[in-house]
C-alpha cells in the first residue's frame, strides 16, 4: 500500500499501532476494529489493499 501511495504522489502519516497505544485507539475509535492495513480517506475506511477503492476516492486513473 505505502508503494501505491508514494508512486501515485500521495502524501499519507503511516502510524504504527503495534507501537503506539494512542494510535491503536484512535484506529478502533475511527474504524470500530484494531486489523489493518487500514486507510483512510477523509473519512472513508478502507481495510486492506484495495486498488480500485483507492484509485476512485483518490481520482486516481486506473
Amino acid at each position: 500500500m505505502k508503494e501505491f501511495l508514494s508512486h501515485h504522489g500521495v502524501a499519507y502519516t503511516e502510524k504504527l499501532v503495534d507501537q503506539d497505544e494512542e494510535a491503536l485507539e484512535e484506529l478502533f475509535r475511527r474504524a470500530n476494529m484494531r486489523a489493518t492495513p487500514v486507510i483512510f480517506v477523509g473519512e472513508e475506511k478502507v481495510v486492506g489493499f484495495d486498488r480500485a477503492k483507492l484509485q476512485a476516492l483518490l481520482g486516481l486513473a486506473a
